[in-house]
């Protein structure tokens, strides 16, 4: 074995150094915080549940992504959680069981099998909050507005929302009463934006003309608001839910606009990411430079019915490494260098220092690194009567 062998990091794992892991942890601080004051309480899942727990119900399209292990105490397996949502969930339907919206919290770290291709890395710092037992569009604008808010406060500029509602197509599929692999072939060709490809499978599998022109016409839809305006002309004589998931857009749009004017809105009735996952409207928000989503969301109703208690939910999730990204400034100077002394009145000085809130390195014997290398733009001296003074250094 070389020495790279053995500092070789496995594909998609990274390891956080100063000064970006201070920079996490603050705005680890900072998010949870701001999610304390809209009323979500922090909660911390285990790293490893039992398979049939993790990957039941919404969980069940992260088993090629979970890392699997055999438990030593039971023989049964466990699984290492690679997504929190399912496993607050399961806290909300079966550990808390409260009446009435429950908001939830949380930030912590989560291992892949394989890289997300939506937010990319195997071993993010999944960082987010969900909303559970209200089904209105309410809950869902106070999500996005939460989504936008922590971004913004992350040192995000420029913010672009895709917005879009698996409603639609759920609720178009579902009237043409399509076999398995045709549903299959239309949902691969919508995934990939291929108008040609959907207008023959959807052709060659739907009977009924108009609704066969709905399905396609999917593949266009997307855009500025003004597509919620050509989709109302479109769907004219689609089933109700259709217009209903049209009118729940407007409003949320509205709300948006109304909270967060200078934010960028897109369209995409065609997206169909998480399509076994979501139920209703759907969400994910860039920024200039990042070719993938910061944050992610939206809503998955009936969450908790595999653990004995079905509630509408809606939530987001984010990476907190990427995120904190966001903010390249570097971190101030702002120490305090005290020299190599074992003095009383100097250890009364750091000691009352630190207790203030001040960071305060002290030298060792023999260092011969400076403050320059410790983040310290200030240093400890003494005065002309022997007390210990704080001065800047030069």
């Amino acid at each position: 074995m070389t020495i790279a062998d053995r500092w070789l990091l496995p594909d998609g794992m990274d390891e956080v150094l100063p000064p970006q892991a201070a920079r996490m942890e603050e705005l680890r601080r900072t998010l949870l915080d701001l999610y304390y004051r809209w009323g979500y309480d922090q909660v911390m899942p285990p790293p490893v549940e039992f398979l049939n727990s993790l990957l039941t119900g919404t969980g069940t399209d992260l088993d090629l992504q979970t890392f699997k292990l055999t438990d030593q105490l039971t023989g049964r397996m466990m699984g290492v959680s690679a997504d929190v949502t399912p496993q607050v969930a399961r806290m909300d339907a079966h550990s808390m069981k409260r009446q009435g919206p429950a908001r939830l919290s949380y930030c912590t770290n989560v291992l892949r099998a394989k890289a997300d291709q939506y937010q990319g890395g195997r071993s993010p710092v999944q960082v987010g909050v969900e909303l559970f037992g209200h089904a209105g569009e309410q809950a869902d604008l106070e999500i996005l507005n939460l989504a936008l808010s922590s971004l913004q406060v992350a040192g995000g500029e420029e913010i672009h929302l895709a917005l879009g509602h698996i409603g639609i197509y759920r609720s178009l599929v579902q009237v043409a009463a399509l076999e398995s692999a045709q549903e299959r072939a239309i949902f691969e060709a919508l995934e990939l934006k291929s108008p040609g490809d959907l207008g023959k499978c959807v052709r060659d599998s739907v009977s009924d003309t108009t609704l066969a022109e709905m399905l396609i016409a999917l593949a266009e839809l997307h855009g500025g608001v003004e597509v919620l305006d050509e989709a109302r002309s479109v769907f004219a004589e689609a089933p109700p839910a259709v217009g209903a998931a049209l009118d729940q857009l407007e409003s949320l749009v509205e709300g948006v606009r109304s909270a967060y004017p200078d934010i960028d809105l897109y369209i995409d009735l065609a997206e169909l990411r998480g399509y076994q996952y979501h139920t209703g409207m759907m969400f994910a928000a860039y920024v200039p430079g990042y070719g993938q989503a910061i944050a992610k969301g939206g809503r998955y109703d009936d969450s908790g019915r595999a653990f004995g208690r079905a509630r509408p939910a809606t939530g987001f999730s984010m990476d907190l490494k990427l995120l904190a990204s966001l903010a390249v400034e570097p971190p101030a100077d702002d120490g305090i260098w005290a020299p190599a002394d074992d003095c009383p009145s100097l250890r009364d000085s750091v000691n009352t220092l630190r207790s203030q809130g001040e960071r305060v390195v002290q030298a060792l014997p023999g260092q011969r690194t400076g403050p320059e290398q410790h983040r310290c733009n200030r240093q400890l001296m003494k005065d002309g009567n022997g007390h210990w003074q704080v001065s800047f250094l030069n």
